[in-house]
């Protein structure tokens, strides 16, 4: 279930009223959920950078005439994206009347969850696998969070906290199972196009459990029902670590959801290693719908993307963010991103994250 709002009656407010309001993340109040509006507390999550970085995949893109852009989402709060959803999901449901929370994480969307949950002043509870990266936990633990460390994937981290949830009453943020962090994700959509003045012609997103692209393809869809852009859509790229590519594999099956990724091998890239996502049919469904694609990377290709993020880009990424670097690289090779074309790689994370 996503939240729907009405876009075409007399509170739908026209693009030129919201460009001329001061960009960030409740620049389009209208269209989130919260109750208090502009007055909700922020970290100032949003309105990250896009940023032109002509060096990288200069030998591919520079000869085809491509320009690569980098959203560096390690900029807001807590060092990922995951700060986007929370920032939305925690203050509505406080407002529906839960206090308190709590998740499974593969990582980054824990370490969102306490930030948040401290400055509205609730509990906050977090399983993580084992294998996180010591400084989340310890980011967790440092904003109040509870922290439970679990042998296995974020699936086995998820089966314990729907058991808190059930037993214990307290509201449960897993990705997909509340309508809210969608909403605060979806605002990556909105910014490409208030940066850009159009959408770009492809998208590549890192996709573990898949919110940001589902929030994006809902983004487009809203801006269409508000009469700002025509049906086109950016070309959306699934991008995966092969050793936990559920969407990759069934995306070239032709199948209409995603079996479980049995035994999903360690990656760098912790935010991908998620065996099953809520969301599958929703982002096959929006990858077909776009003519978008899959693309799973090796472990050494992600990490050498990263590489070239810091040495090209200036910009010290996640193992996610190298990702699509790696799938840009090969897409580029094969001709799928066009000559003359623009296309936005997503770095979802800081790197220092990741230590």
């Amino acid at each position: 279930m996503l939240a729907r709002y009405a876009l075409q009656d007399d509170r739908a407010p026209t693009l030129t009223e919201v460009l001329a309001r001061r960009p960030g993340p409740f620049r389009l109040p209208e269209l989130l959920p919260l109750a208090a509006g502009a007055a909700t507390l922020t970290l100032g999550e949003g309105g990250t950078a896009l940023l032109h970085s002509p060096r990288l995949l200069a030998e591919v893109a520079g000869p085809a005439g491509v320009s690569l852009l980098v959203k560096d989402e390690g900029r807001n709060p807590t060092g990922s994206f995951k700060a986007r959803g929370m920032a939305i999901a925690i203050p509505r449901a406080i407002e529906l009347g839960a206090r308190i929370f709590c998740l499974p994480s593969a990582g980054n969307a824990g370490g969102a969850a306490a930030a948040y949950g401290a400055l509205h002043g609730v509990e906050v509870h977090v399983a993580i696998p084992r294998a996180t990266p010591p400084a989340i936990a310890t980011e967790c633990r440092a904003h109040g969070a509870e922290v439970m460390e679990v042998d296995g994937t974020i699936a086995d981290a998820g089966r314990l906290t729907a058991r808190w949830a059930a037993e214990r009453g307290w509201f449960h943020l897993a990705t997909l199972r509340e309508p809210w962090r969608v909403e605060g994700k979806k605002m990556m959509g909105y910014e490409l196009f208030w940066d850009l003045g159009r959408l770009p012609e492809a998208i590549l997103y890192p996709t573990g459990g898949g919110t940001g692209l589902v929030g994006m393809l809902k983004a487009f869809d809203e801006m269409q029902a508000l009469g700002w852009i025509g049906a086109a859509r950016p070309r959306m790229v699934c991008v995966q670590a092969a050793g936990c590519a559920p969407i990759v594999r069934a995306f070239q099956a032709g199948a209409a959801n995603a079996e479980v990724w049995v035994d999903p091998a360690p990656t760098a890239a912790f935010g991908l290693r998620v065996p099953s996502a809520l969301g599958d049919r929703l982002m096959l469904a929006g990858l077909r719908r776009t003519g978008g694609t899959a693309v799973a990377v090796s472990e050494e290709e992600l990490q050498v993307g990263a590489a070239r993020l810091a040495s090209e880009a200036g910009i010290w990424a996640s193992p996610e963010g190298g990702a699509c670097v790696a799938a840009a690289h090969e897409l580029l090779l094969r001709g799928w991103i066009r000559r003359g074309e623009t296309a936005v790689i997503f770095n979802t994370g800081s790197a220092l994250k990741y230590r």
